[in-house]
C-alpha cells in the first residue's frame, strides 16, 4: 500500500529500525532514534543497490518520489543513478576546494611560515569569526563586493571598526592571491576602498614626558614580587623590544663579551635577525640576573616552569601592581616611549627605526641588512641608556644627538 503524508508524519520509532513501503522501490528508514530517511531499493547490472533520497521532514512524501521517478528515468537509459549522485558530490567538494575559506586557508598556508605563531592564530581567528561563517564556502570567484562589505559592517556594527578594517585589508590579500593562483578574476575588496568610516588611530598607551618617565623608572625599583620579573620591568626600557622578544629571551642569545642580544629571525614578528646593543646598564641587568636563572634556558622564566618564559601578561601585571592603568603604560609602550624620545633627540631615524625592528618593505633587503647602522645604533643604545639613568636619578636631562647623520 502507498504511503500516505500522515503515515509518514506519524511514524514512531521502535527497538529496531525498520521500512515503511511505498511504491516502485521507495520506502521510508525509521531508526530507533526516531530519525527517518528516503531510500530507493533498485537493480543495475545485476546487483541489488539502495539510493538515498533525503532525510524526512526536510524532503517530504512528494518529492522523494519526483527523486525516485528521476532515478528510474536514469536506470531506464542504463545509467547508474548512484554514479550521478557521486559525480554531483565531486562537483560540489571541488567548488568548495575553490571556497574563500579554502583558498584563504592555503594563503595562510603559504605565508605564515614568515609570520611568528601569534600572529598566524591572530590572523586564522580574524577569518573563522567574522569571514567564513558568512562567505567561506562560496566560490571565491563569485563573491561580490555588496557581500564583502555586508559582512565587513557586520563588525563595524559590533563595535570593532579597527578590526574591520584589518579584515578588509586580510581578504584583499586573499582575493590577490587567488588572482595570481587562477582561482579568481578580480579583487571585490578593492572597490570597497572608503566604504568604511575611517578607524581611530590606536597607540599603544606609553609614557614619553622626561619627568613622567624618570619617575616611572625610580617605581620600578620599588618593585618587591618576583625577582626575575623586576629585571624584566628593569630592562625593557633599555632595550626596547617587543614584549613577546622580551619574554622570550634565551640565555645563549646573550653575547656579554660582544655586549650584543642576537634575536634568531623564528622569534622576531617578520621573521628576520635581529641585533639589540647592550648598554653598560643592560649587562648590569643582566649580570645580575644570571645567577638566579642563568642555569636555564630563559632569562625570564615561568614562574610554574623554567621549561616555559613568564607569562605573556607578566610585564603588564608587574606595571598594574606598581599602580599603572592600562591606560597609561604598558609592556609595549616601552618602544613608544624610546622612538618618541630619540627621535626628538635628533637620531638618524633610520637607525631608530632599524633599533625598533620595523618591518623592511625589501624583505630580500631587510634580511641582509639586520645589522644596518649597528655602529651608531651601539652609540645610541648607550646614550640612551646613560639618558634614562640621569632621568631616574632625578636630572632634568635633554640630550641632543649632535652628530646627526
Amino acid at each position: 500500500m502507498a504511503l500516505t503524508d500522515p503515515k509518514v508524519r506519524n511514524a514512531k520509532p521502535k527497538e529496531k529500525a525498520y521500512k515503511l513501503t511505498d511504491e516502485k522501490g521507495l520506502f521510508l528508514l525509521v531508526n530507533k532514534s526516531g530519525s527517518k530517511y528516503w531510500r530507493m531499493d533498485y537493480r543495475f547490472s545485476g546487483k541489488r543497490k539502495t539510493l538515498a533520497l533525503g532525510v524526512y521532514p526536510e524532503v517530504g512524501l512528494k518529492a522523494a518520489r519526483l527523486g525516485r521517478d528521476d532515478a528510474r528515468k536514469l536506470i531506464a537509459h542504463d545509467i547508474d543513478p548512484a554514479d550521478i549522485k557521486k559525480s554531483q558530490k565531486r562537483a560540489k567538494r571541488a567548488i568548495v576546494e575553490n571556497g574563500f575559506e579554502s583558498v584563504a586557508r592555503e594563503w595562510i598556508a603559504k605565508f605564515s611560515p614568515k609570520w611568528t605563531a601569534e600572529h598566524k592564530e591572530r590572523i586564522t581567528r580574524r577569518f573563522e569569526l567574522n569571514i567564513f561563517p558568512w562567505v567561506g564556502e562560496k566560490d571565491i570567484s563569485e563573491v561580490t563586493a555588496p557581500e564583502l562589505l555586508t559582512v565587513l559592517q557586520r563588525i563595524e556594527n559590533r563595535g570593532a571598526l579597527d578590526t574591520a578594517h584589518r579584515t578588509h585589508q586580510n581578504c584583499g590579500q586573499v582575493f590577490r592571491y587567488a588572482i595570481a593562483t587562477g582561482k579568481a578574476i578580480i579583487d571585490p575588496s578593492a572597490a570597497l576602498k572608503g566604504a568604511l568610516p575611517p578607524a581611530n588611530q590606536k597607540h599603544h598607551p606609553s609614557i614619553t614626558e622626561p619627568l613622567e618617565v624618570g619617575k616611572l623608572l625610580r617605581v620600578i625599583e620599588t618593585y618587591e614580587g618576583n625577582f626575575p620579573t623586576k629585571c624584566a620591568l628593569k630592562l625593557a626600557p633599555l632595550v626596547f623590544v617587543r614584549p613577546g622578544e622580551l619574554r622570550h629571551a634565551e640565555w645563549m642569545e646573550i653575547d656579554f663579551e660582544l655586549a650584543e642580544w642576537r634575536i634568531p629571525a623564528k622569534k622576531m614578528k617578520m621573521k628576520q635577525k635581529h641585533i639589540v646593543p647592550l648598554s653598560n646598564q643592560a649587562v648590569a641587568v643582566l649580570k645580575e640576573l644570571h645567577p638566579l636563572t642563568g642555569h636555564g634556558k630563559y632569562l625570564f622564566p615561568s614562574i610554574r616552569s623554567g621549561s616555559r618564559p613568564m607569562s605573556e601578561n607578566t610585564v603588564n601585571g608587574a606595571l598594574r601592581r606598581l599602580g599603572y592603568t592600562k591606560e597609561e603604560m604598558t609592556g609595549h609602550g616601552f618602544r613608544s616611549m624610546a622612538s618618541t624620545l630619540l627621535n626628538e633627540q635628533g637620531w638618524n631615524r633610520d637607525a631608530i627605526e632599524r633599533q625598533l625592528a620595523h618591518s623592511e618593505h625589501n624583505s630580500v633587503r631587510a634580511a641582509y641588512n639586520y645589522a644596518e647602522h649597528l655602529p651608531e645604533r651601539v652609540k645610541m643604545m648607550q646614550s640612551w641608556s646613560d639618558y634614562l639613568e640621569g632621568l631616574r636619578s632625578g636630572a632634568d636631562i635633554i640630550l641632543i644627538n649632535r652628530e646627526m647623520n
